[in-house]
């Protein structure tokens, strides 16, 4: 029985041992101490535009196409077959033909019911969604 109290304290006096008190600051990176300078210097985030509507068109050579058009009207993604490598296709303004290299081309918005679109190795056709 007189084991036992001394056994508990023996366990205790290793636990504290282990401690100390000194200060564990954990540092990332090295401080300049100018944050605020930092994401001045950086300038605004402009985050990549979202899809507004994606249609499916059927086009008069009876392929299928998918476009994605994007929201800052001047972009879109298209899409020839399932699973091919998506290709976008920018305009310089708003309401322009949005082109790509390759011969990708697409004429049409997200609100209109046919668009006239151009893949490598066919001319430009009218596609109904």
């Amino acid at each position: 029985m007189t084991r036992t109290p001394l056994l508990v304290m023996l366990v205790a006096a290793a636990a504290l041992a282990g401690c100390s008190k000194q200060s564990h600051t954990i540092v990332a990176g090295p401080d300049t101490g100018d944050n605020e300078a930092n994401v001045a210097a950086n300038g605004p985030i402009a985050l990549p535009p979202a899809i507004v509507a994606t249609k499916l068109y059927r086009c008069a050579d009876n392929s299928v196409v998918t476009v994605d058009y994007l929201s800052d009207n001047k972009s879109a993604n298209v899409h020839t077959d399932k699973g091919a490598t998506t290709t976008q296709v920018t305009a310089p303004q708003a309401g322009q033909p949005m082109t790509a290299a390759g011969g990708y081309s697409v004429e049409g918005s997200p609100n209109s019911s046919s668009a006239k679109i151009a893949v490598p190795g066919k001319s430009a056709q009218t596609c109904n969604a």
